[in-house]
């Protein structure tokens, strides 16, 4: 209502102004008064805005660009109406009329500034989104000076040009906040698109149309007085625009992939829950080949089980009489690495002897064995209608949801037997199979670093977690973990674990970045009551430098060669599952070190420094830290060695109260 008031007061005055000149006679109302109440008029629509926008709080990244759109959508459409009007009565005296010409101006005025107002306000949402206290206080000086510069129709022309150049920089230089985009998914971003060209169109529209006004009728008074904020507004309105419209379209080649990554990490979390959750082996068959299938893109597959000498299936968009008419050609033509595992190379352009199979779709096919007590007891078994449809990627990725299922299913067959006989005792073998299979057996190691680790849990199974990834020929993924709790249910969240850690490595995130999406990642498999500590490096070998980030795990122990002093890392950070919503990136902090040669560092969980003898007194991180610093010119077997010796020496051979877990980095 107040913007209304405003601007028929606006109009009135603007309107009484231009007609006192034209007929020489005094209005009575100073030339400024317009001016105050189109203030007035934009800090009302501002105001609008930004409460009905931040009243629908729910409103995602497109719901804001689409209000955008609604509302150029009207503000041009009357625009245009406005227009028609004018062009069919345009030979009348009327619409000649001086004052009917400057209403018609201030008519596009008033929808220019509510759409651009408009656009103000949802730029400002997502310009702010994963804010940071300098970006808060960046835009608080960009907004302010903004709706300041309405008043600057009374300085001089000079001044005026200074303070809109001031304007489009600072403006130019907020636009270039565009973390939203990331979190678009493939559907969202093709919208985007949309939405943004039609954003586009609009002010160029009104741009177009409002400088041919102008030159038309140079006599106009109101956009002259105010020129400022409007072309700082639209030229920021169109910079953003623009750019988001661009970093989109940079960014849409990408985000299949990414989304197949996160898609690949959900189906490895449905699998690792299927352990806890499901209740037989026929929902873990099925969750294997509705996730092979997907991450795959397999036109149709089958998972065969072979119990006891009876052959089950497991089909999608196949029949049994098909499968076995394939499996009847393979046998036949004595085709080597399509069916059978016996060679290590598999032959993932075997189905291109399919085409001359009769009757027959399917020109790739690849296939998985099923190991369950050592044991193949059946075979997964891809296909696609396109010859060499698999890659040696998919293929990779694929025999791991496989294993990962054979360890559920293996789990479910021996929690069968432990309820039979001696329950307890068994589950604890099976976990203890499961664990040696999750950690591995040589960790990534050059000519730039030695490494080895040491891992006995307290109980037949344990929580803690180590392992490394190679990203490419220069970066390598390192983590340590510990899970909350001991025993079997702190092992099958350390497999969960495991499989987030190897889905996002291989994206190349950040440290920051690999924290939050495992983060949300494994807290869809997590009880309320549990959680997971990491903690996350990144070693560079080109630059020589470590990126680090702790979610909740020990600091990390680090020897200085050159100034032969050994010390902890304190950055902070929250364990994993902890926050399960978007506030757990604010608790991420990341840092970073160059090593030189000689320099040690120590992983470890907290089993070590929480250690106790018979005088319950705690091993400690300063002892800890004095055995590093005693022991650091040696190699890092021998410095593992010494380290758990004076361990258990301290402990005097006691029984473990938590897993004991050390990895050793030694930079060469």
């Amino acid at each position: 209502m107040l913007a209304i008031f405003s601007w028929v007061a606006m109009s009135f005055t603007d309107l009484t102004i231009l007609f006192s000149k034209t007929t020489d006679i005094n209005p009575g109302i100073e030339d400024y008064i317009p001016n105050i109440f189109f203030f007035t008029y934009t800090l009302a629509l501002f105001s609008f805005y930004k409460f009905k926008i931040e009243k629908a709080d729910s409103l995602n990244f497109i719901d804001l660009l689409w209000k955008i759109f609604v509302t150029g959508l009207i503000t041009t459409v009357a625009s245009l109406a406005i227009k028609s009007l004018d062009i069919v009565m345009g030979d009348t005296k009327l619409m000649e009329n001086v004052l009917v010409i400057d209403l018609q101006f201030l008519i596009h005025i008033g929808l220019l500034i509510a759409f651009l107002v408009s656009t103000l306000v949802v730029w400002k949402h997502l310009i702010l989104y994963q804010k940071s206290k300098f970006l808060l206080r960046t835009w608080a000086i960009f907004e302010y000076s903004l709706y300041a510069s309405l008043l600057t129709g009374f300085l001089p022309t000079a001044i005026q040009e200074y303070v809109l150049y001031a304007l489009v920089l600072l403006g130019f230089f907020l636009s270039v906040n565009m973390k939203w985009v990331a979190f678009l998914t493939f559907k969202q971003k093709w919208k985007g698109i949309l939405l943004l060209m039609l954003t586009i169109l609009y002010l160029v529209y009104f741009y177009i149309s409002l400088t041919q006004f102008r030159a038309a009728n140079p006599e106009l008074q109101l956009v002259a007085d105010n020129n400022v904020f409007i072309r700082a507004a639209f030229i920021f309105s169109t910079s953003y625009a623009v750019f988001s419209l661009l970093v989109i379209l940079f960014n849409l080649p990408t985000s299949s992939a990414f989304e197949q990554k996160l898609d690949e990490v959900v189906n490895f979390q449905r699998l690792s829950q299927s352990i806890q959750t499901e209740q037989s082996e026929e929902q873990v068959y099925e969750i294997l080949l509705d996730s092979a299938i997907r991450v795959a893109s397999a036109d149709a597959a089958w998972i065969e089980t072979n119990i006891d000498g009876e052959i089950s299936y497991f089909s999608h968009q196949i029949n049994t009489d098909q499968i076995k008419r394939i499996k009847r050609f393979i046998a036949d033509k004595k085709l080597k690495g399509v069916l059978d595992f016996d060679s290590a190379d598999r032959n993932l352009k075997g189905g291109q002897y399919l085409s001359k199979l009769k009757d027959n779709l399917f020109k790739s096919i690849v296939a998985f064995p099923l190991i369950i007590h050592h044991e193949q007891t059946g075979m997964l078994v891809l296909l696609r209608e396109v010859s060499e449809g698999f890659t040696r990627e998919l293929s990779e990725i694929t025999e791991t949801f496989v294993n990962q299922a054979a360890i559920s299913i293996e789990g479910f067959r021996m929690m069968s037997q432990a309820l039979e006989n001696e329950r307890y005792k068994e589950e604890l073998k099976i976990a203890k199979q499961v664990q040696s299979k999750l950690l591995p057996a040589v960790l990534e190691a050059n000519d730039d670093f030695d490494i080895v680790a040491f891992s006995e849990a307290a109980d037949e199974v344990g929580g803690d977690y180590y392992d490394a990834y190679r990203i490419n020929e220069d970066r390598v993924a390192l983590i340590v973990g510990d899970v909350s709790g001991k025993g079997t249910s702190a092992a099958f969240h350390m497999a969960q674990m495991k499989g987030v850690f190897h889905s996002l490595a291989q994206l190349d995130l950040s440290a920051s970045e690999f924290l939050i999406n495992a983060n949300q990642a494994i807290s869809t498999g997590l009880d309320k009551t549990s959680f997971v500590t990491i903690s996350y490096f990144i070693i560079n070998q080109k630059e020589k430098n470590v990126e680090f980030a702790r979610a909740g795990h020990c600091p990390t122990l680090f020897y200085n060669r050159v100034e032969n002093t050994s010390s902890y890392f304190t950055n902070k950070g929250l364990g994993l599952g902890i926050i399960r919503n978007k506030e757990y990136e604010n608790y991420v902090q990341v840092c970073s070190f160059n090593y030189k040669p000689g320099d040690v560092m120590v992983l470890y969980s907290d089993g070590i420094t929480e250690a106790k003898n018979s005088k319950d007194e705690e091993y400690g991180y300063e002892r800890l830290k004095t055995v590093l610093k005693e022991n650091a010119q040696h190699s890092v077997e021998d410095i593992q060695v010494n380290i758990i010796g004076d361990l258990y020496e301290f402990c005097e051979q006691n029984d473990l109260d938590d897993d004991y877990t050390t990895v050793i980095i030694k930079f060469k």
